[in-house]
């Protein structure tokens, strides 16, 4: 495909799922974001609005499997919409991926911080919660998020041990949890919970959404509860280079992370809403309303605070995986000349440890400053999580358009994942599916999101046919561009001591 293999494939297949999973980590949006659901049309919200939210998922996974078998670099998306749609469209959709990527890395780490603060520093250690401030919180996110730098830094063997660690994590905490919350109950198990609809819309969520006469809007807001949490999954994508069968691994890996990220988390969400004490209370307790139900079971002091550190550190792991994913993206489009000024710098691989350290620390310090920008408060958590849900959505959608145009036309080679007769509807479910978990992300009182978004794309409009057209060149997308890139592969792989 014109590229070296200068990153180093050490990767297998459960690897390459478990990097994904991580950065889903249904203990993270899950748990952080549950009243976003909750607060929206209640109980049904929960149980019904999490099985519809992770089908749309399920469907983005699985369109975009077929086309990362097809196209398995670990531009992911970029590559895909440049070689589907054309050098503008890719290099829109590079921009967009991009900043969804840092939306995710940063949203997390602030999620570190909060549930280390109520379950760790207030739940074990009994510290006054009112005494942490703004400015512990952006002093916590810079060093969280540079040590996840370091980590990424000093190889992908280091990551891949920490995010095989954390699918065990995910799924062992997850089990407990569950068994916690419906052993542990205080109240008998109402299983009515989980159909019934009630609009918790302003005061009655403790103004989590403002309120609504309409139910079924209602309900439609709270799909960001399952959007926020299942994303991130081309993570399988952007680390295509660094996986072996990656044609067959990768799009397994995006299929089966999201699959059984819906199946756990639907258990998980629907084992709180049935240790609720009550629906009613619960509602208002709005963003602690996780901790108030497990403060009510019968659960032993002890396995609390086990649970309680088990969660922080698999939110940790889950953007220590995102800032991989993150990484690679952005080395994915300086090596094409995507980044005008920095590319030849952001493309640069140590010689040492095999990863693109220049990507990997102006990742972080982006993540970084965008923290700083969304606010030193609990709110922008979910300014940036909503940030996360549609700017990924977004980008995920722009390839499977394109593909969806392409197919039979330029696109006529496809990779062992094939969907057969299955591709064109199912490009079309996913591309619906993808608008309305984009749309339910900007809505009051995070418009801000939307606005941002809408801004984003009039400057790349004007910035690509201003600048950028004349001047990207795009990946390698003919047999020409190959070949034109092979005396800089033998510069490349001769500076990095050979292709593995």
């Amino acid at each position: 495909m014109g590229y070296s293999q200068e990153l180093s494939r050490r990767m297998g297949g459960f690897q390459n799922f478990a990097i994904s999973f991580s950065i889903i980590c249904i203990l993270a949006g899950g748990i952080g974001a549950y009243t976003v659901a909750f607060g929206a049309a209640g109980g049904g919200s929960i149980g019904i609005g999490w099985l519809v939210g992770s089908f749309f998922a399920l469907v983005v996974a699985a369109a975009m499997g077929q086309i990362a078998s097809a196209y398995p670099t670990a531009g992911g998306l970029y590559h895909w919409g440049s070689i589907l749609g054309g050098r503008g469209w890719g290099w829109a959709t590079a921009w967009i991926n991009l900043i969804g990527l840092l939306f995710v890395v940063s949203s997390v780490n602030y999620g570190v911080y909060l549930l280390a603060r109520d379950l760790i520093f207030v739940g074990i250690f009994g510290a006054d919660g009112a005494s942490f401030t703004g400015t512990h919180l952006l002093i916590a996110v810079v060093l969280i998020t540079l040590s996840q730098a370091v980590l990424n830094y000093f190889g992908i063997k280091v990551t891949t041990i920490l995010t095989d660690f954390s699918g065990y994590l995910i799924l062992g905490v997850t089990v407990i949890l569950i068994g916690s919350f419906l052993f542990g109950s205080s109240v008998p198990l109402d299983f009515s919970r989980i159909v019934t609809f009630t609009n918790n819309t302003g005061d009655p969520g403790a103004g989590t959404w403002p309120a609504t006469g309409s139910l079924f809007f209602a309900f439609v807001l709270g799909l960001l509860h399952v959007c926020y949490t299942i994303t991130g999954f081309d993570a399988s994508a952007h680390t295509a280079e660094e996986t072996r069968d990656a044609q067959r691994a990768v799009p397994r890996g995006m299929l089966t992370s999201v699959f059984w990220s819906a199946v756990f988390g639907w258990v998980l969400v629907v084992a709180i809403l049935l240790a609720m004490p009550d629906v009613t209370e619960g509602a208002k307790q709005g963003w602690s309303v996780f901790y108030w139900t497990l403060e009510s079971t019968t659960v032993p002091a002890g396995l609390k605070s086990a649970l309680g550190v088990g969660i922080v550190l698999s939110n940790y792991l889950c953007a220590l995986a995102g800032m991989t994913s993150l990484s690679r993206m952005i080395y994915a489009f300086a090596r094409d000349g995507g980044i005008p000024g920095a590319s030849k710098f952001l493309r640069q691989v140590s010689p040492t440890h095999r990863t693109p350290g220049p990507a990997i620390w102006v990742g972080a310090i982006l993540c970084i400053i965008l923290g700083y920008v969304a606010g030193a408060d609990a709110n922008a958590y979910i300014i940036l999580a909503s940030g996360c849900a549609v700017f990924l959505y977004v980008s995920y959608m722009m390839p499977i358009a394109a593909g969806l145009l392409a197919e039979g036309k330029s696109w006529t080679k496809k990779g062992p994942f094939n969907l057969g007769i299955w591709s064109k509807p199912i490009a079309v479910v996913a591309i619906i599916g993808a608008a309305v978990l984009a749309f339910v992300g900007f809505q009051e009182p995070y418009q801000l999101v939307g606005q941002f978004l809408a801004a984003v794309i009039v400057l790349l409009i004007v910035v690509w046919f201003a600048f950028e057209k004349s001047r990207f060149p795009g990946p390698p997308l003919t047999e020409a561009d190959v070949k034109a890139r092979q005396a800089e592969i033998a510069k490349e792989e001769a500076a990095i001591g050979g292709a593995s």
